[in-house]
């Protein structure tokens, strides 16, 4: 499939650009960023057509698509700021499709088709199929998975009050069975993909993280898990509530992730430490490598100290460590998608807006990944 890229990448620039600055003048880079993502993910493609339906036809939902992709790739604020944007730049307005300034729809019109395609999940449709086509027969090194933090504005949902049981005083009878609540874990183990899917939590509330010099930050809005490639490409991904701890969501995604790709190893950090995961790692066929979760446990932390001390002496490296570097190529894809690509952009509210929003931003990062591993 690389190659085939390459040779898609080489027919980009050889005939592409060319005929394009013919018609619109010398494009600028950003320009040529934004018409081979389009190119590659033909979003066009995935919308239904019209033709033949009762009442007044809508309006063109393909060159909307492509205006939101637009707005994703040029890191634009508001669908105010788009439509600005598309009115004063006609070279960027016919890349969408619209010759005229007038025919730019008005806000209320993208207003409508973003919800439409926030109902369809149009581009987490589309994203699926540009990794399933890329990545056919192809074999993954590594998959590196983490969240990152989605600021958004709106009110926090209220958490349920958990009913209070009666409990007996007292300590329990010598050889009493205590009861035990299964975790969302371990139910996971258990559960359709569909299933666990609609186990998360997806409504905005308050999340908590520790950041690298150990302090607590606190954000309103959601929470967004990555599945990376190498190669900075992002494979899967799941929005849910801010609240949500890392570790519940690595199931659901190691299952997503198998089946768009055949991996090798799952890199992640000591927040994914649990037994559960690295069974469900190795059943899915792959080599979990999780940091070691010390923090309330000073025995394991004095013998991973120690450990640690001891490569140190002998000047050796394992293995695991070096894979484990890899990691970084999913601090990269975060960083990216909120620098460059809208992620910290989140002007809608509602989990189905938002997730549809950050999907646009995902999908466009990714065609970006691809491109430049043959550019």
């Amino acid at each position: 499939m690389f190659d085939t890229l390459s040779y898609y990448w080489s027919t980009i620039q050889g005939t592409l650009f060319p005929e394009l600055e013919e018609e619109l003048g010398i494009m600028t880079k950003k320009q040529k960023q934004l018409v081979a993502i389009l190119e590659l993910v033909r979003i066009e493609e995935f919308i239904p057509r019209h033709l033949g339906y009762v009442g007044r036809p809508p309006k063109s939902r393909a060159a909307l698509a492509r205006a939101f992709v637009v707005k994703a790739v040029f890191n634009i604020t508001t669908t105010r700021a788009l439509i600005e944007r598309l009115e004063s730049d006609s070279s960027l307005r016919r890349i969408c499709g619209w010759e005229k300034r007038h025919q730019v729809p008005n806000e209320s019109t993208f207003s409508r088709a973003f919800a439409e395609f926030s109902a369809s999940e149009l581009p987490k449709l589309v994203h699926n199929a540009l990794i399933s086509k890329v990545y056919e027969n192809k074999v993954v090194g590594h998959i590196s998975r983490d969240s990152t933090a989605i600021q958004a504005r709106e009110k926090p949902a209220l958490k349920k009050k958990k009913d209070k049981k009666t409990k007996k005083r007292g300590r329990p009878k010598k050889g009493a069975e205590l009861p035990h609540t299964p975790t969302r874990l371990d139910r996971q183990l258990h559960m359709t993909q569909k299933e666990m899917l609609l186990d998360l939590p997806k409504s905005c509330d308050i999340g908590a993280k520790s950041n690298s010099k150990g302090n607590k930050e606190y954000w309103v809005g959601y929470k967004l898990h990555i599945d990376t490639a190498d190669g900075d490409i992002p494979l899967s991904c799941i929005i849910t509530a801010a609240s949500v701890h890392d570790s519940q969501v690595a199931i659901p995604l190691a299952e997503l992730s198998a089946g768009k790709v055949i991996n090798l190893y799952d890199l992640m950090d000591a927040a994914y430490d649990a037994p559960q995961i690295v069974l469900h790692s190795k059943n899915l066929g792959h080599v979990p490598i999780i940091a070691k979760n010390t923090r309330r446990n000073k025995k394991k932390r004095k013998e991973c100290e120690a450990e640690a001390k001891a490569l140190r002496t002998i000047n050796w490296i394992l293995p695991e460590k070096r894979r484990y570097n890899q990691r970084s190529s999913g601090e990269r894809v975060n960083s990216r998608f909120k620098d460059d690509f809208g992620g910290r952009m989140v002007r809608v509210r509602g989990h189905a807006k938002v997730a549809c929003h950050l999907m646009f931003g995902i999908l466009a990062l990714a065609a970006d990944s691809i491109l430049n591993l043959v550019r």
